[in-house]
């Protein structure tokens, strides 16, 4: 069983990398489908600080690591390859490490990123650039482990990609790198 979790920024392709890795076999798993499912279970509004609040009261109750273990045991009873989308705590990398997986980030110019983000037009990315960037910086440094902290588990990444070209571009780089990490 092959187990890649995927990381980075808002808009730099995480998504189309995840599409990738499922034509190829592997199986997605979310940690904001998770998330949400959860939201709903408390009857809560499903938005942005929702979100992060509840991730965060999660990872606290239980451990920091808990969405991506969550999301591990379903890969493990369902069996196959399987990609974890999106990581977000250093707990989630240690995780994922201890299994032996494998983790990517993705990354791409922050104003490539926004017009991405804007074009896609979720109820969650309906922000100005100004209050995207704000939000960017909020999720990704924090001293509490329960908390988001993207930089940091961008730089615990086993592969690292800039995506500031095409959908086939990122590809043909991805069946690159993977292939040398004999992942696919």
């Amino acid at each position: 069983m092959v187990i890649i979790g995927i990381t980075g920024t808002s808009g730099a392709g995480k998504g189309t990398v995840v599409a990738y890795l499922v034509k190829k076999g592997f199986v997605h798993y979310s940690a904001r489908a998770f998330i949400v499912e959860e939201i709903e279970r408390r009857g809560l509004s499903v938005n942005r600080n929702t979100m992060i609040d509840v991730a965060n009261d999660l990872r606290k109750t239980h451990s920091s690591g808990y969405i991506l273990e969550q999301l591990l045991a379903q890969a493990e009873e369902q069996g196959g390859n399987a990609v974890i989308e999106s990581l977000r705590v250093l707990g989630e990398v240690d995780a994922l490490h201890e299994k032996g997986g494998v983790l990517i980030d993705v990354d791409a110019d922050v104003t490539l990123r926004y017009a991405r983000v804007s074009a896609r037009k979720s109820e969650t990315d309906r922000v100005s650039f100004e209050e995207f960037v704000a939000q960017e910086k909020r999720e990704s440094i924090s001293d509490d482990p329960n908390k988001q902290s993207l930089f940091a588990v961008m730089q615990k990444a086993d592969l690292h990609l800039m995506n500031n070209g095409t959908i086939e571009e990122l590809e043909r780089t991805l069946e690159k790198e993977l292939a040398k990490r004999n992942l696919v």
